[in-house]
């Protein structure tokens, strides 16, 4: 994939270079890891669900039932305070709060016989009635950020997005719209592509919000989260890593990814065992908030295994 659209499910690439790795650390991931190049940016989400249900993508669900339980907390109250996803991809962290589906929902909507004989435009118009169908009468406003732009789009066109920006803020400032909106944010999420995200991306948008913003990561474990959580620091927010708990993302495609995988891991001096010596990709969930929430909400209960 070019750098700059995920929500993930690959290489973890997100909007630039990787500030932890350096670009030496940077290039072997991209040479030790699939990068599924074709379907991040596609038209409609069709190609992106068939790749990875054979991989047993699971980092969105994951992130569906600790979303929720932060949304619990009152952070974006209502009419008060919106979601920004960043490396949003096709706006299925949204569809996953926002509506009573499951991932493995999605993956028999979007793989189905039916999903396959349609048109772009065709499932364009199913899928908004298949998302008003499910829409949660506690839905929250959700804005999404990606450099992959027909990804957002289809995301806003279909309902999923209330805001889309096809932004790359780690080569360039964000839009006049964008800051905008980044003034009602409350609450960041980012599951994929922390790895390619430095300051240049999240420090414009913190310092356009009008209110405190905590942000919640789940971050491979074959990177560094400490540049970002840094940045985080100097706006105030504490950085806690959810542990033990890791939350498998998907299977290796290949011996390389696992032996990459098992080298950073150890590298980072975290223990591979169990985990990504079984086969899988695995994630650590961080979360930052101004110092008084942790004590209101610790972290153990709001990041949990699922």
């Amino acid at each position: 994939m070019t750098v700059g659209t995920s929500d993930g499910a690959g290489n973890d690439h997100g909007q630039g270079a990787d500030p932890g790795a350096g670009a030496a650390g940077t290039a072997s991931a991209q040479e030790s890891m699939t990068p599924f190049d074709e379907i991040y940016d596609r038209p409609d989400p069709r190609a992106f669900f068939g790749a990875f249900r054979p991989l047993g993508y699971r980092t969105p669900h994951h992130a569906q039932q600790i979303h929720r339980r932060l949304i619990a907390t009152g952070v974006c109250a209502p009419g008060a305070g919106a979601v920004l996803d960043i490396c949003c991809s096709y706006g299925i962290n949204a569809a996953l709060l926002n509506h009573d589906l499951t991932l493995d929902d999605l993956y028999d909507h979007y793989t189905s016989p039916r999903a396959s004989a349609m048109t772009t435009d065709e499932l364009t118009a199913w899928d908004r009635e298949f998302y008003r169908a499910s829409r949660r009468p506690d839905a929250v406003p959700v804005f999404g950020l990606d450099a992959a732009s027909n990804a957002v789009a289809y995301a806003r066109e279909v309902g999923l997005l209330d805001e889309a920006f096809g932004e790359n803020l780690e080569v360039a400032p964000p839009s006049a719209a964008l800051l905008r909106a980044a003034r009602r944010v409350r609450l960041i999420t980012v599951t994929g592509g922390a790895s390619f995200l430095s300051s240049r991306t999240f420090r414009p948008l913190l310092e356009s919000a009008e209110a405190p913003v905590w942000v919640a990561s789940l971050v491979l474990r074959t990177g560094s989260y400490r540049p970002i959580a840094e940045c985080l620091e100097s706006f105030g927010l504490v950085t806690e890593k959810a542990t033990p708990h890791t939350f498998v993302q998907r299977r290796f495609t290949s011996p390389q990814e696992r032996e990459f995988a098992v080298e950073s891991v150890t590298s980072a001096g975290e223990d591979p065992r169990g985990k990504e010596t079984d086969g899988h990709f695995h994630t650590a969930a961080h979360l930052s908030r101004p110092a008084q929430d942790t004590v209101s909400y610790p972290v153990t209960d709001l990041v949990r295994s699922s």
